[in-house]
């Protein structure tokens, strides 16, 4: 026993290496998180502006806040930012030796810990914002009454002329690393990791085992806090910690069913929910033969069916085509809810006025 523990706990860097499914699922779940919020904040904006107003034109900075409390405790007690925690991932100091590694309850050093708070929260911050400036400027640009010759228009011309290249050299500088990664040459998936300092391994049981043990612990060593400022600071580290527990315990079932309404609303899907959800289609309406001696319709065609008269106000009914008087029909429909001839379920609203020259 003693022997295969310690071959858990000596592992190679390859087993400990999460794949490349894992780590993108793990980055793609933070990113329609934002989205989903936002169209909610959207809503609840447009049907009350006074009262959630607020909320929409100050989203940018509500949700980095929040994102900031979020990352800031999941780093701190697990080593991993939500969604990686959410996948079962940690991040390992790149100083750490593998037979030394720290556990993931033992949370990250301070220094690797704002790194990556600065990566996961600030810089995606920073990029929205700059990607709003962008099209703002796209839009000054193509409405602007500046003459050309002014500096201010000549230096943003530039920098919108020089963003799409920035970006593309950005994004390009992601799928190479990404790319060594799969080939097995980089430790690293995103070059903000090794920034950072740190690497993505997945969980060991001892990880886990910690983990669930933690809490138990932390609250047998509590002590009382002697002074008011021992107290204040223990009382707001609590409203802290609560607050991000409860965003973390709301955000991992809104992301359940996130999820579940991608797979709803999928094509794949709506394909099946339709064939099961759909009624069955109705036989085809029964031609009857206007020359035979059938009782249901009338020999001549401007005779109506229920009063054997001639029709007068031409009215067709919708449900199967048949045409009759408007006040026979009208009070057939009212009475029965179907169609005189073939039987069809008809509502009033299925009745259709016919006009012809001759009226």
């Amino acid at each position: 026993m003693a022997e295969h523990g310690a071959h858990i706990t000596t592992a190679s860097v390859v087993d400990d290496q999460p794949s490349i499914f894992e780590v993108v699922a793990q980055e793609s779940l933070m990113t329609a998180v934002r989205p989903a919020l936002q169209h909610v904040v959207k809503v609840l904006a447009e049907s009350n502006p006074a009262h959630y107003g607020f909320f929409w034109r100050w989203f940018d900075e509500i949700f980095t806040l929040l994102d900031l409390l979020l990352q800031q405790h999941y780093l701190s007690k697990t080593s991993a930012s939500f969604s990686e925690n959410f996948y079962g991932l940690k991040r390992i100091v790149m100083e750490d030796t593998h037979k030394l590694q720290r556990l993931a309850s033992a949370g990250l050093p301070k220094q690797q810990l704002w790194k990556s708070i600065m990566f996961l929260v600030l810089l995606p911050y920073l990029k929205v914002k700059l990607e709003k400036l962008v099209s703002s400027l796209r839009e000054e640009d193509e409405y602007s009454i500046h003459p050309p010759s002014s500096r201010w228009k000549q230096f943003y011309r530039a920098f919108l002329a020089a963003y799409p290249f920035v970006n593309m050299a950005w994004e390009g500088w992601f799928f190479v690393q990404q790319l060594r990664y799969i080939l097995g040459k980089a430790q690293h998936h995103s070059p903000l990791l090794r920034l950072a300092g740190v690497r993505l391994g997945r969980l060991t049981v001892q990880d886990i085992q910690a983990l669930e043990h933690r809490p138990a612990e932390v609250s047998m060593m509590q002590q009382p806090a002697k002074s008011v400022g021992e107290k204040i600071k223990s009382a707001l580290k609590k409203a802290v910690g609560g607050a991000a527990l409860s965003l973390s315990t709301g955000l991992s079932v809104g992301v359940f069913f996130l999820q579940f309404l991608e797979w709803w609303y999928s094509s794949e899907n709506q394909e099946t929910v339709k064939s099961l959800t759909a009624l069955p289609t109705p036989p085809p309406p029964v031609h009857l033969d206007y020359n035979s001696d059938s009782p249901l319709l009338p020999k001549m065609k401007t005779v109506c069916p229920l009063c054997r008269k001639t029709r007068v106000n031409d009215t067709v009914l919708a449900t199967s085509g048949y045409v009759f008087c408007y006040r026979c029909v009208f009070n057939y429909v009212r009475s029965h809810q179907a169609c005189p001839i073939t039987g069809y379920p008809t509502e009033v609203q299925h009745l259709i006025k016919l006009y012809s020259p001759e009226n």
